[in-house]
């Protein structure tokens, strides 16, 4: 094996953990930060729990009202995003663990197999009953055409988005998988995340346990601030890049 070819198979492996901010540049509001939907709708939270959502046809109603009106199926990859797509190109092995269900990731060309989505994804439905999935595109459709509460098509269940509500369970393959990569990581970024929600947020403290560098890259304080070797409190938009092509 030539020099070249022994320095990229010891290339280290950088897991990076995103929240909700690193997706607020391209227009989708955070949850628990100062402006975030949750402080300035506490009603919103019954939307997205899960026992809620499956007793009460209204709350349903609202909920597709709601997902119309999102910004998130508009929104397009930002500068964050796309230098993680960068630097995974440069050849560097580089997985993502999100808690975001936005799927800007996979848009700004991080390949899907590397992006694990700890909360689902919110581009398509399930239904509750047959847990038979489409997209949400198709789903948005059929409520525009004047389905207040659209049915699963294969079964008649109730159909939601395919992302993880409040009072359900991760699924625990993908958990699983997380867990591995913060393991096996040698660098590991916490990016918009106020390291609050767990299990996800326990990620940051087992990839440090396994001999992680951890940089965490968000506005707030987070309570893992003393176990990271260095906090970055500048724009998401602008540190992210400059860390990332600094290692590509």
């Amino acid at each position: 094996m030539s020099s070249t070819d022994d320095r990229a198979a010891h290339r280290p492996l950088v897991a990076i953990l995103s929240g909700a901010g690193i997706s607020t540049d391209s227009g989708i509001p955070d949850y628990r930060g100062p402006n975030g939907l949750w402080r300035r709708d506490p009603e919103a939270e019954k939307l997205v729990t899960f026992d809620t959502y499956m007793a009460d046809p209204e709350i349903r109603r609202r909920s597709w009202r709601m997902r119309q009106e999102s910004p998130a199926f508009r929104a397009r990859p930002n500068a964050a995003h796309e230098a993680v797509a960068r630097l995974e190109r440069s050849g560097t092995p580089v997985r993502v663990i999100t808690q975001n269900v936005d799927g800007l990731h996979q848009l700004a060309g991080m390949p899907a197999r590397k992006v694990l989505e700890l909360h689902g994804t919110a581009r398509e439905v399930a239904c509750t009953r047959c847990h038979a999935r489409s997209s949400m595109a198709q789903a948005l459709e059929r409520v525009a055409a004047g389905e207040p509460d659209p049915a699963c098509l294969v079964c008649g269940g109730i159909l939601k988005s395919a992302t993880v509500m409040f009072g359900e369970r991760l699924d625990p393959r993908v958990l699983g998988e997380a867990l591995g990569v913060a393991k096996a990581a040698e660098l590991f970024f916490a990016v918009g995340t106020t390291l609050q929600v767990q299990p996800a947020a326990s990620l940051a403290g087992v990839a440090v346990e396994h001999g992680a560098r951890l940089v965490i890259v968000n506005a707030e304080p987070t309570p893992y601030d003393a176990l990271a070797s260095e906090v970055v409190r500048e724009p998401i938009g602008t540190a992210l890049p400059r860390l990332l092509d600094a290692l590509g």
